[in-house]
């Protein structure tokens, strides 16, 4: 038999994850595990749900049960009865359930456990997937799980995935009125008083720099729904954490809310027993009196409350910073090196004074370029201390206009705080996906909490990459070192996409990791010196990139860049877009925590493809081609700035500057995406082809051409011959084929073809192009066209140029005779060789060469088939040894 039950004290996300639940498994009974809130038991009276026919416990034979389904829940202790069936050896088990976060007993042989707002949420996006639509009435029951868990959608727990969830819901006739109505209820009399002693009761606790509420009451009735009083409590007062025990019908009833990741309120009242996610929990306890629930709260908050962020966990170090004897000239160049708009003077490592690039602008332009910066510098600034915390940071960026904060240690510049990471670090937005985080070396981006990553890394990668990943982080910490994974593997690890290009940056220097690693691990590596970088290399010929932190900067637009050291913040924002600056720390005690700088969650979430600053595009013009790349690959778009300026940097024509070598290796990328023309165009839209040749135009034909290639090379891969194409020199071949033979060598000097390609793109395309039209005009006319003919003028021609020609071949018969080149023709050998014909009693020469090619027309024209019958043709042919 299968079940489907839930926690118990169940909720509107049970009853709704319950019955979506029934839909995928229509032969299972539906129970309850123990009580429920007030209101869903409001519900059960005033709605159709007898319809639905739940069970009693008492009806189930609980040694019947074979498959076990469980809703919103993951641990035993919460589902009455069926916590010892859930522990039955041999049982089966599928789990449905969005608190990532819980420290859950249970394992099924199906887990879908993803980090939203509400479990209703993950069978909602199931049913999008098998397309399953909800008739109106199980649609409007999993809306009002939704709302509730989501508080109307409205939660700081809530994600972009909820939403869309509710929109589809909606769409299947989700009635507003009747979530409104059960959601929505005025207080009981006997809830006004609990709320009257919440209020009498609330102290605040301080624990680990931060405030959580505590409130309690009692009664001797019970009053239902605690979790409406806890929400009206924080509301009232504005708490961002809140426990609330009560004292009723003999048992403690705990709810607690929390608005910082900090304060995970489902680790802590785990530890009475209950259950939730960070920012929503409750417990039932049988066993303790309210006062020992009390006395045991501070210390269960002190186990589970995590430090509040301070100066260091956000600075960024090393600093770019001044000596006294620097001219405001020297202060000029190196703030726009390096992109600052402030910067520290220093005299033997302590901070004199403050220079912005709004001062020395000014001084510059009044001729002061050769004046030392102490003459002009802000000397009345205000430091910090590595451990300030996070508020006092925030009182003194609402104080005072310093927009700058050297981080001193012992005197001695350690590192450095500006406006932009305190606003990042105090002010977030919706979270990604899931269970929401604002980590300090996150840059305060709501997120991934490192559990979350960690399984993120477990389920994309097999064993040995995820135990590699740790390896690293050990290499580090032996060198002292952070490590990061970085870029795109950590943008596709976030979207569930399969990538295992990995980019390891650390602080530090690349090559001595590198060889550091090399000792310990069955590997090679291949350093690059100027740039600090290096290449692992596997016995297996997997690959990982190492990167030293560091710093770029343009010498003048469309240049290679000069490099630097760096810190790991100023590596990221050198980067293209800002969905590839994120970051995952690999060192053993961050391992799995995700760095976000850059809002590069939110771009994810948006599906945005947004650049760092507006120098982007005028830097690096190759930054175009990535970025149409990125938005057609993932199904994103350009933001509107990032499209403007991307359109300045085409209108410029910085793209002239970019070397032919760098745009031809942009292009080929494009053209070994599984789908390229979407991206090209979009380059066309964006008129980037005249940087590539003037006449080269994405026409309706081509497009023609381009559609047919792909058929070419999908019936060429279902021969399953040996020989592999190089999928990208078919589609280079369709994108310049209108062009003529003088375009060509244009582009190929444009390009700087390698040579052993230009043979390929020039004379050899040139002498197809003239045997394809006189092989259409030969089939137009009815001619026959032997296949020894096609051999003689195709064999030498590589695959590429042959696929390219099936797809530009407007003849079925034309095209029929070059598909049977390929499929059949192409590789056909007599079966005689040498060694016969001088067992036939011919003498090595000449005449070998004109038998064999003889042979071999005879046999692709049909006059002979076997060795017998090439035996005969050859003594008929060459009746005498001589010829």
């Amino acid at each position: 038999m299968d079940l489907i039950t839930t926690h118990v004290n169940a909720d509107f996300d049970c009853l709704g994850g319950m019955i979506a639940a029934k839909r995928l498994y229509p032969e299972a009974e539906m129970v309850f595990a123990g009580g429920q809130e007030r209101s869903l038991r409001e519900f059960f009276l005033k709605s159709a749900l007898y319809a639905y026919n739940f069970k009693r416990i008492k009806e189930i034979d609980l040694n019947a049960i074979s498959r076990l389904i469980l809703v919103d829940v993951r641990q035993s202790s919460r589902i009455g009865p069926f916590g010892e069936v859930a522990r039955r050896p041999g049982l089966e088990i599928h789990l449905y359930d969005h608190h990532v976060e819980g420290q859950g007993d249970i394992h099924g042989a199906v887990e879908h456990i993803e980090a939203v707002g509400a479990t209703v949420t993950v069978f909602a996006e199931i049913f999008q997937d098998r397309d399953i639509r909800p008739n109106a009435d199980e649609a409007t029951m999993m809306m009002l799980g939704l709302y509730e868990d989501t508080n109307s959608l409205l939660s700081t727990s809530t994600t972009l995935r909820d939403y869309r969830a509710a929109a589809f819901l909606l769409s299947c006739g989700a009635n507003l009125n009747t979530v409104s109505d059960f959601l929505t209820r005025e207080l009981t009399a006997e809830q006004v008083a609990l709320l009257h002693q919440l209020l009498r009761s609330l102290t605040m606790l301080h624990v680990q720099g931060l405030e959580v509420a505590v409130a309690n009451a009692s009664t001797e009735h019970y009053a239902g729904d605690i979790a409406v009083l806890a929400h009206k409590l924080q509301e009232m007062k504005s708490l961002d954490a809140l426990v609330v025990a009560v004292r009723m019908e003999g048992r403690i009833f705990l709810v607690g809310r929390s608005r910082l990741p900090e304060v995970p309120m489902g680790q802590i009242l785990a530890e009475f027993g209950g259950g939730g996610h960070g920012f929503a929990a409750s417990a039932a306890v049988r066993d303790l009196t309210l006062i020992q629930v009390l006395e045991r709260l501070p210390l269960v908050l002190e186990k589970h409350v995590r430090r509040g962020s301070s100066a260091s966990d956000i600075m960024s170090s090393p600093v770019r910073s001044l000596d006294e004897s620097a001219s405001i000239g020297r202060a000029r160049e190196i703030l726009n090196r390096y992109n600052l708009n402030a910067m520290p003077v220093v005299r033997d490592g302590a901070v004199l004074g403050i220079v912005t690039r709004q001062l020395v602008d000014k001084a510059f332009y009044h001729g002061l370029a050769s004046t030392p910066v102490t003459e002009y510098m802000s000397t009345e600034f205000v430091s910090v201390r590595p451990e300030t915390p996070i508020r006092v940071l925030q009182e003194l960026l609402l104080e005072g206009n310093q927009r700058f904060f050297p981080v001193v240690s012992e005197g001695r510049l350690l590192g450095a705080l500006t406006r932009t990471d305190l606003l990042r670090q105090l002010v977030s937005g919706a979270g990604l996906f899931s269970g929401q985080k604002k980590s300090a070396r996150n840059g305060g981006q709501k997120g991934f909490l490192r559990k979350q990553v960690g399984r993120l890394l477990r389920l994309q990668l097999n064993p040995e990459r995820t135990r590699l990943l740790q390896g690293i982080g050990e290499v580090g910490d032996r060198l002292g070192m952070g490590v990061f994974v970085v870029g795109g593997f950590v943008r596709d690890l976030l979207l569930r996409k399969e990538n295992f290009d990995i980019d390891i940056v650390v602080d530090g220097d690349g090559i001595a990791f590198a060889e550091e690693f090399r000792r310990s691990h069955q590997c090679r590596i291949r350093s690059h010196e100027k740039f600090r970088t290096a290449v692992i290399i596997f016995p297996d010929n997997f690959k990982i990139d190492v990167a030293s932190a560091r710093l770029e900067y343009y010498l003048e637009p469309g240049a290679l860049p000069q490099v630097e050291y760096a810190s790991i913040k100023i590596d990221l924002y050198r980067r293209d877009f800002t969905i590839n600056t994120l970051a995952i720390a690999l060192n053993r005690g961050q391992f799995g925590e995700l760095l976000d700088f850059f809002s590069g969650q939110r771009d994810l979430r948006e599906g945005t493809i947004r650049v760092l600053h507006n120098l982007s595009f005028v830097e690096d013009p190759t930054r175009i081609f990535r970025a149409i790349r990125l938005e057609q690959r993932l199904g994103f778009r350009i933001s509107q700035d990032t499209e403007s300026l991307l359109r300045g940097a085409v209108r410029e024509g910085f793209l002239n500057r970019v070397s032919g070598g760098r745009l031809l290796n942009e292009l080929i990328i494009i053209l070994k995406e599984s789908d390229p023309l979407p991206a090209l165009k979009r380059m066309a839209v964006f008129d980037v082809f005249k940087f590539l040749h003037p006449s080269l135009v994405l026409t309706p034909a081509v497009i023609e051409v381009f559609t047919e290639a792909f058929r070419t090379m999908n019936w060429y891969e279902l021969l399953f011959l040996e020989e592999r194409i190089r999928r990208w020199q078919v589609l280079f071949l369709c994108l310049t084929c209108q062009l003529d033979d003088d375009a060509m060598q244009g582009v190929c000097g444009r390009f700087a073809i390698p040579r052993h390609y230009r043979k390929l793109l020039t004379s050899e395309r040139k002498n197809f192009h003239y045997f394809l039209r006189h092989l259409e005009r030969r089939c137009e006319l009815g001619e026959r066209v032997l296949p020894s003919e096609i051999f003689a003028r195709l064999k030498p021609l590589p695959l590429e140029m042959l696929l390219y020609g099936m797809a530009l071949a407007k003849g079925e018969e034309s095209r029929r005779l070059l598909s049977q080149f390929i499929s059949h023709w192409r590789n056909l050998a007599p079966e005689l060789t040498g060694k016969d014909l001088m067992k036939l009693g011919y003498r090595p020469g000449i005449i070998f060469q004109r038998i064999l090619k003889a042979l071999l027309d005879a046999r692709l024209d049909g006059w002979v088939s076997g060795r017998d019958e090439e035996i005969d043709f050859v003594k008929r042919m060459f009746p005498s040894p001589e010829g």
